[in-house]
């Protein structure tokens, strides 16, 4: 069976998550001055969410994106008004520090299930929601904001870390069981983006290692996430280190975390 077809943004309707800052709003704007004919939004922040509509213009709405009812009610009010869905971009996302960055269990439990519901979780919701919907136009993609983390790991937060793994283990399965319908999935998988998880001071919350190879900003981020889609590809490293990082760890794990407890040592 062929691959499913590349996304192509003029014309389309999309939604993302995660809609109002950092890489959500880089994605609606990418989206828009490619051609979309509509990007609605999801966020919880209400005041920025305000703000972005005026700027993308679609509809917008203040939700949990991992509450099934309120994301498959947001779809059909897209749908309402602007037609069927192309792009679901799974964008939300969290992270929690560990609070003892020698111990990966020391994060309250509560914690490690907050980052599965907004990491994870919300890209299962997104899938169970739009699938049907696809199947039934013969096609459609999705974009799910992983992270390296998900490929690698990251330093200083195992909820964080634990949850992207997941995340990328849900899209490679959506990937292959619905490349033969047509439905298509990207992963978007940078290292650090110059976005509110890293607040203010990079330096300091980015003890875990994750700017090794420099903080790209997310406008950069979209524009390497819209190739990937108009190209057809699963997977997208916008920091370009990362596919041989995964090659290393693949060649040689004990010596891959050997270097990662190195690494840990010497950011912490």
């Amino acid at each position: 069976m062929p691959a499913p077809t590349p996304f192509q943004p003029k014309g389309s309707v999309c939604i993302v998550t995660g809609g109002a800052n950092g890489i959500g709003l880089a994605l609606a704007r990418t989206l828009k001055a490619a051609g979309a004919a509509h990007v609605a939004l999801a966020d919880l922040d209400e005041t920025a969410l305000a703000e972005a509509a005026v700027e993308i213009g679609g509809l917008t709405f203040p939700i949990d994106v991992a509450d099934f009812a309120a994301v498959s009610d947001m779809v059909e009010a897209v749908e309402e008004a602007a037609g069927p869905v192309g792009l679901f971009c799974a964008n939300a996302g969290i992270g929690i520090a560990d609070p003892d960055p020698a111990d990966a269990s020391s994060a309250p439990l509560d914690a490690f299930e907050s980052c599965f519901r907004v990491n994870c979780i919300a890209h299962i919701v997104a899938a169970k929601v739009m699938m049907s919907r696809y199947l039934r136009q013969g096609g459609g993609w999705f974009l799910n904001t992983v992270s390296a983390a998900g490929l690698l790991s990251q330093i200083g937060s195992a909820p964080y870390s634990v949850s992207k793994h997941a995340a990328i283990g849900f899209a490679e399965s959506l990937a292959y069981t619905g490349r033969d319908s047509g439905v298509g999935v990207t992963a978007l998988c940078p290292q650090a983006v110059r976005t509110a998880m890293i607040g203010e001071n990079p330096e300091e919350e980015l003890k875990g290692g994750a700017d090794v190879d420099g903080i790209l900003e997310p406008e950069e981020v979209a524009a390497a996430a819209l190739e990937g889609l108009t190209e057809g590809r699963f997977l997208v490293t916008p920091h370009p280190h990362v596919r041989g990082y995964m090659q290393a760890k693949a060649a040689d794990y004990d010596r891959w975390i050997g270097g990662m407890a190195k690494l840990r040592r010497s950011v912490m």
